[in-house]
């Protein structure tokens, strides 16, 4: 019986695409244990790589080393599995919406979830249990809007982050939602977000 559990649970994860991610309940028919120690056991082999406690990935191997898919996709599929929202923050905001070039080597995340570290590689990505207030806005853009520009500064915003703001605002316009989630934004972002619309 336990051989074939370990047979239905390795050709589960040979046969998923690159880049999925595995959970201990993941695998809900088997005892927590079990599954615990056949993950451990499948990361020892090469088959997955442990990102953080309970949480596996299927990642490619290349000549140059381990790919992982991007920290934004591992996120979202943690998101999904806790039922969570999350909104990237800081650098990771900023690189996001086009407001820098640089791709930082440590992304992080607003959760309404459980805070937790993944480590990809050499990377590090923080989830970050983040205040309510995050979360209250009803548009797409603006919650992370406003975490880019807090990253930036309100004495660094240049003309070409205005432009930036008014491309992003006419790309992806929210009518519905974007005076209520005015209010929520700090007076010196809503200035400048309202300039630009």
């Amino acid at each position: 019986m336990q051989d074939a559990v370990v047979d239905k649970i390795r050709n589960k994860i040979v046969r998923a695409r690159f880049g999925v991610i595995f959970f201990v309940s993941s695998f809900p028919k088997y005892d927590v244990e079990y599954v615990t120690k056949l993950l451990a056991l499948f990361e020892k082999e090469g088959l997955i790589s442990r990102i953080a406690k309970g949480v596996y990935v299927k990642a490619r191997k290349t000549q140059f080393g381990i790919l992982y898919p991007s920290a934004f996709e591992l996120v979202t599929e943690i998101a999904k599995r806790d039922k969570a929202l999350i909104i990237p923050t800081g650098a990771t905001a900023a690189n996001r919406l086009g407001f820098s070039d640089q791709v930082p080597m440590n992304t992080s995340f607003l959760t309404t979830g459980s805070s937790r570290k993944l480590t990809l590689g050499n990377r590090t990505v923080t989830l970050k249990h983040g205040a309510p207030k995050n979360f209250a806005f009803r548009g797409k853009l603006m919650p992370e809007l406003v975490q880019a520009l807090r990253s930036i500064g309100e004495k660094n915003i240049t003309r070409e982050d205005e432009q930036r703001i008014a491309n992003l605002l006419a790309k992806a316009p929210e009518p519905e939602t974007i005076d209520h989630d005015l209010l929520l934004a700090p007076v010196w972002m809503r200035q400048i977000i309202k300039r630009n619309i």
